[in-house]
């Protein structure tokens, strides 16, 4: 088992760069979903973010903000961390 962590950089709301761990990667209903954590941060904290494909075929993360959609990847994860 490898103990290599994938991080990615994303921007905050200040436009600054927070490098964030890959925790998992979710395919739900035919969309794909990744939750992430900060790397260095003095909170502990998940974000989930929709993986979506942009008109010129980029993909893109999109922070996830539906209550409904929260709730299916949060019982995903949960349903995994049980395995």
């Amino acid at each position: 088992m490898e103990n290599k962590m994938e991080t990615i950089m994303l921007m905050d709301e200040n436009g600054n760069e927070i490098e964030f761990e890959i925790v998992v990667k979710l395919d739900i209903e035919d969309k794909e979903y990744v939750i992430v954590t900060p790397v260095e941060s003095d909170e502990e904290y998940d974000v989930a973010l929709r993986i979506e494909e942009s008109e010129d075929g980029e993909l893109v993360l999109v922070p996830v903000e539906e209550d409904d959609e929260l709730a299916l990847i949060s019982e995903a994860y949960e349903a995994l961390e049980l395995e």
